[in-house]
């Protein structure tokens, strides 16, 4: 029975066409199908190989390959449904979190999820519901964060955060991060929160900007439920997103529920490094911080 290989790019990834097409040629050497997004179909005008809509191609591909940054991967994220599709993230540039498998090593890598011979994560997820007068009005899976926030030209906004129910502590910031242990890496460590590593069981809160200064961010049980309410009294513009990819505005009194998703992203491990060897490269630890004389 044919393997399928799902491969998303970054729609304006012009320099991954040589790339592709030699990924292309490998798996057909290797017996394999290859199912291309329409996105990506157009880096390799005149390739011939089967094209639908990406999430078509997340839905049918047995595993996916994705190029392009960590924003791209968030993005495919939430289009796999199912459980136990391995995703190998491709960096173009820099090392990536989400995407640390150099293209240098996306055959290798592959090789070995072709032979059920690789090393991976189940990265968990969260789920986010916008809840209003007691109504969801939207929901959402998340692979980094739920991020509440006010927009540009707002005041500080006040949020009273709960924990399974129990009242945590009422912030005064420019907003609130609500992350997951993959997510701690992003906006999460920018705003000055932990890096969590990412096979915790663990939820990490962390205001932005918080008005008082002991406010600090807090890290929880991944069973928890978590709510944050906004202030009835507090006429300001504030906004809820899922991944940095989409959102909606929020009202006065509207509260967003965090608590674990039933699903998880299965993402390949690099075959040469490991999570610790990410965050060495990516955050320049151990390099000297002195210019030499």
């Amino acid at each position: 029975m044919s393997v399928t290989i799902g491969v998303l790019a970054r729609a304006d990834l012009v320099e991954a066409g040589p790339a592709l097409r030699e990924l292309l040629a490998w798996l057909a050497e290797q017996g394999a199908a290859a199912l291309l997004d329409t996105r990506t179909a157009a880096l390799v005008p005149g390739v011939r190989a089967e094209v639908e809509e990406a999430k078509e191609v997340a839905a049918r591909a047995d595993a996916l390959v994705v190029l392009g940054g960590d924003g791209t991967l968030l993005g495919v994220s939430h289009l796999v449904a199912r459980q136990g599709v391995p995703v190998l993230g491709v960096n173009f540039g820099s090392l990536g979190f989400l995407t640390e498998i150099a293209l240098s090593e996306l055959l290798p890598a592959l090789e070995g999820v072709l032979a059920g011979r690789y090393e991976y994560d189940e990265r968990r997820m969260l789920h986010a519901v916008v809840r209003r007068d007691a109504q969801a009005l939207r929901s959402e899976d998340v692979l980094n964060d739920v991020v509440i926030t006010k927009a540009a030209l707002s005041r500080i906004i006040e949020l009273d955060v709960f924990v399974d129910g129990l009242f945590v502590s009422a912030f005064r910031a420019d907003g609130l991060i609500v992350s997951s242990p993959t997510g701690s890496t992003a906006y999460n460590l920018a705003a000055g929160g932990p890096i969590l590593h990412p096979t915790l069981p663990a939820v990490v809160l962390t205001p932005i900007c918080p008005h008082m200064l002991t406010n600090r961010p807090l890290v929880v049980n991944e069973a928890s439920t978590v709510e944050v309410r906004l202030h009835p009294d507090r006429d300001v513009d504030v906004h809820v997103t899922f991944d940095g990819q989409f959102g909606c505005p929020l009202t006065p009194s509207d509260a967003v529920v965090v608590t674990r998703s039933s699903r998880s992203l299965r993402l390949v491990r690099a075959p040469t490094r490991d999570f610790f060897a990410v965050l060495r490269t990516k955050l320049k630890w151990g390099e000297s911080t002195t210019g030499r004389r």
